[in-house]
């Protein structure tokens, strides 16, 4: 058992592990705890260890406040069906009402126990209350959806009152308690991970359809509360629906009050890598076409969840199947209106021309001009966005003033800009463009008299401003997701540029169709500068930023801005842009200023590219 758990409090709880299915159990304990000297974190972290168990212990017969209290919040950690040994430490009433389940308070350390703060010798005797106390880094609601927030204070009281206990005798027990949990940053990580449930992106019809990833947190092993393993409680989580954030936006094709069938708490593929869902009867009011597409929502949200890897999806209502799926089929739908094939790279020379590098050569090919007026007109271009079709393409001009479309498949002339800026400094004009899987266009005017958010339907016509309630600060660039309903947001404000995440909502159709980003969230709080960002897949982006003092990092973020310590990757210097592409196996690509444009494909180091060019994008 690690030190930290120790320095808390009486050994609360203990650790059982099972060694390679030989029956080996280790278990460990904490000596006793000390009465006197200073208050002192509880951590019950042992990071990266996902095969330990932990078990609560109940309070010793005569325990005093302070260990009760520690002796509470140890046993939050542990792995006991319902909380039942954490609910002893309650009074009866208490432990009746009390529900663990309704969210989780994340703090960067275990939470520290100040008091007691009961004054006056003779009511001490009867009651008292602690301070829980740390600095609130997260938030987890009933949904299992994660939120990232700015460093602040959090401070809980638990009062603990004097309870006869069976045996008659008085005993200390806490009757005043927040619900949910509430642990360190380690002990979080330890005991949950992250997963992505789909959804289909709303508006749409069936054959537009595009998956939509909505990350929430599980159990790493068994839930407590509802006893289901890691793959039943991310089946449970989609089966309730989209969380409150996404759920303007998206849409689920399971008939309203869908669950899984009663008593079941496991799922997993049977031999033939065939995944059986049994669902309720609410489940048997969908069609076909509709139980396809609920098969591919559990088929996309499970298959990097599960050890074997599911091959079909089995939807079953209480009279039996209801429809299956195949892993090749369930592609269908998750178009993103790509192009099928490797995403090429496209970049600006160092002429003002867009090239590009074939998507087949994953980053190693020889660049060419693009067909038409961007691969060799007379106007010079600082910065591309392409397509996800890769038939068209939109460029800055080098002062950053005007923004152009232009063909990728047809020879002409440059057409007038569709988009300029009367800023009078480059860097207060346009923004780099941006395609969302639609096929809209999107690009920022930064003209500090004038600041507006851009969209032109299809990359053509007059561009409709985009109104976004809660701005706080100046648009310096944007990446659009490729499902159209996500925007990520680099705004800067008193001398730091960060991080949001926007839900892209629409409104009515044709030209009276409005567009709005709402409900913006900051995305990776401890990054106090943000210099790039990129859409990797479906349920992350790349983020180029750095601490405040610290150095420039390259790292992952999930789409709910939580980040984990894996997702760092290897340093770079000097990164000034970032694109990565829908495929994960093909290279991340970044612009430096010293090394030119550089790669790092999937288990290699990064490599330069070309050492003239910037601007360099995948389609998007």
């Amino acid at each position: 058992m690690d030190a930290d758990r120790c320095r808390g409090g009486r050994g609360r709880v203990v650790r059982l592990s099972v060694l390679l299915g030989c029956g080996v159990v280790l278990l460990a304990g904490c000596g006793a705890m000390p009465v006197t000297g200073d208050v002192k974190a509880v951590d019950a972290s042992q990071a990266g260890d996902a095969q330990v168990q932990v078990y609560a212990v109940p309070p010793r017969e005569g325990a005093g406040p302070i260990e009760v209290v520690d002796g509470f919040l140890e046993s939050m950690t542990s792995d006991d069906p319902d909380f039942r040994t954490t609910r002893k430490y309650l009074t009866a009433e208490t432990a009746r009402t009390w529900q663990p389940g309704e969210g989780t308070t994340v703090l960067a350390q275990a939470p520290n126990r100040n008091g007691p703060t009961i004054q006056g010798t003779e009511r001490r005797t009867t009651e008292t209350t602690y301070t829980l106390t740390g600095e609130q880094v997260a938030a987890v609601d009933a949904q299992s959806s994660y939120r990232p927030l700015a460093p602040s204070e959090y401070s809980q009281m638990l009062h603990l009152v004097r309870e006869r206990a069976a045996d008659g005798k008085q005993e200390w027990r806490i009757d005043i308690v927040p619900d949910g949990l509430v642990l360190g940053q380690s002990d979080f990580k330890r005991l949950y991970r992250s997963v992505n449930k789909y959804y289909f992106a709303a508006g749409r019809t069936d054959d537009e359809s595009a998956l939509v990833a909505d990350p929430v947190y599980v159990r790493n092993r068994t839930d407590p509360v509802t006893r289901m393993d890691t793959a039943s409680q991310t089946v449970r989580t989609l089966l309730e629906g989209p969380s409150n954030w996404l759920r303007p936006v998206v849409d689920s094709r399971f008939p309203a009050g869908t669950a899984l069938k009663a008593g079941v708490t496991s799922l997993a593929p049977d031999d033939q890598n065939v995944l059986k869902v049994p669902l309720n009867k609410k489940a048997e009011k969908a069609g076909q076409g509709a139980c396809r597409m609920m098969a591919a929502q559990v088929l996309y949200t499970l298959r990097d969840l599960t050890s074997a890897r599911v091959g079909q999806v089995e939807l079953q209502g209480e009279q039996g199947p209801l429809c299956s799926l195949g892993a090749d089929e369930a592609e269908e739908f998750a178009s993103d209106d790509g192009a099928g094939g490797p995403d090429s790279q496209y970049f600006v020379d160092d002429e003002g021309h867009v090239q590009r590098i074939p998507g087949s050569s994953k980053g190693s090919g020889d660049p060419e001009p693009v067909t038409g007026p961007l691969g060799s007109g007379p106007v010079a271009m600082s910065a591309v966005g392409v397509a996800r079709d890769e038939q068209q393409a939109a460029t800055v001009s080098a002062n950053q003033q005007h923004l152009y479309v232009s063909s990728l498949t047809e020879e002409g002339e440059l057409s007038a800009p569709v988009v300029s800026s009367s800023a009078k400094q480059d860097a207060d004009r346009l923004s780099a463009p941006s395609w969302d899987g639609g096929g809209d266009l999107w690009v920022a005017d930064r003209d500090p008299s004038d600041p507006r958010l851009l969209r032109l339907v299809d990359g053509a016509g007059e561009p409709q401003e985009v109104s976004v309630p809660g701005l706080s600060g100046r648009i310096e660039a944007l990446r659009m997701s490729a499902d159209g309903v996500r925007i990520a947001l680099r705004v800067s404000r008193d001398g730091h540029t960060t991080l949001h995440i926007g839900r892209v909502e629409r409104h009515g159709s044709g030209e009276d169709e409005t567009v709005s980003v709402e409900d913006l969230r900051r995305a990776a709080p401890q990054l106090a500068d943000v210099t790039a960002v990129s859409w990797s897949g479906r349920s992350r982006l790349v983020v180029v930023g750095k601490e405040e003092g610290g150095v420039q990092q390259v790292r992952y973020v999930q789409a709910d801005g939580s980040t984990a310590s894996s997702g760092v990757l290897p340093g770079v210097n000097q990164v000034t842009a970032v694109a990565a592409a829908g495929d994960e196996q093909l290279p991340l690509m970044a612009d430096t200023e010293s090394d030119g444009i550089v790669k790092l494909s999937p288990g290699d180091n990064w490599q330069t590219v070309l050492k003239e060019g910037s601007s360099l994008v995948y389609p998007g």
